[in-house]
């Protein structure tokens, strides 16, 4: 693996910057990975896929295509652990947004790519209109917090309740939405914008119920 490339994990769903990752590793494209970022303090970024599985599928003499959304989020590795003889439980903090360039695919599956990092979210505060977004999120997680180990939740601290760009991810990552929307989202350079849509499903799903 070239120094200047990012080892790339396809998956069927979005990682924003500060959220959760937790992964059940098992396929040998993976498990060396992972164990070679976690050793040397590396991320790896994470890419929604747009074809294939996150499981390599054999077709014909080869193996499916796979595909990707170019922009992804780099997931830093925080706790790993060894489960069993081929099987690895990792959780991890998504980082910053990247734009993948150059993606290749090694012989035993394995993406590597150029990771062009994209601009954080500017610290912009929650306006007034929106902050009863904030104390909806704290409440559910409030409930949440009974029921389940604090390292369990989907949302983890450090909280940071009365930024809109994080306020955004956190309830992006938890809407129910399709993925290539949720997607959309995760690549906008706006927070503001983002927490204006992401309230605006809010507003949506609450009128249904």
């Amino acid at each position: 693996m070239d120094a200047a490339e990012t080892p790339l994990f396809p998956l069927r769903s979005v990682l924003f910057p500060g959220g959760y990752l937790a992964l059940r590793v098992f396929e040998p494209r993976y498990l060396d990975m992972v164990q070679r970022c976690h050793a040397r303090g590396q991320p790896f970024g994470v890419v929604a896929l747009t074809a294939g599985q996150e499981v390599r599928q054999r077709e014909g003499e080869g193996f499916r295509r796979e595909a990707f959304h170019e922009i992804g989020t780099l997931a830093r590795i925080d706790e790993l652990e060894q489960a069993g003889p081929g099987l690895i439980h990792l959780r991890a903090t998504g980082t910053e947004r990247i734009r993948v360039r150059e993606p290749r695919c090694l012989s035993h599956g394995l993406w590597l790519a150029q990771a062009e990092a994209l601009a954080q979210d500017p610290a912009v505060p929650v306006p007034e209109d929106l902050r009863l977004a904030a104390r909806q999120l704290q409440d559910l997680l409030a409930g949440w917090a009974r029921e389940a180990a604090p390292h369990e939740l989907p949302v983890q601290p450090p909280y940071a309740w009365e930024d809109a760009g994080w306020l955004a991810n956190r309830w992006a990552e938890l809407l129910p939405m399709p993925l290539e929307q949720r997607q959309r989202l995760m690549a906008l350079d706006s927070p503001l914008l983002r927490l204006e849509l992401v309230v605006d499903r809010l507003d949506a799903l609450g009128a249904a119920g």
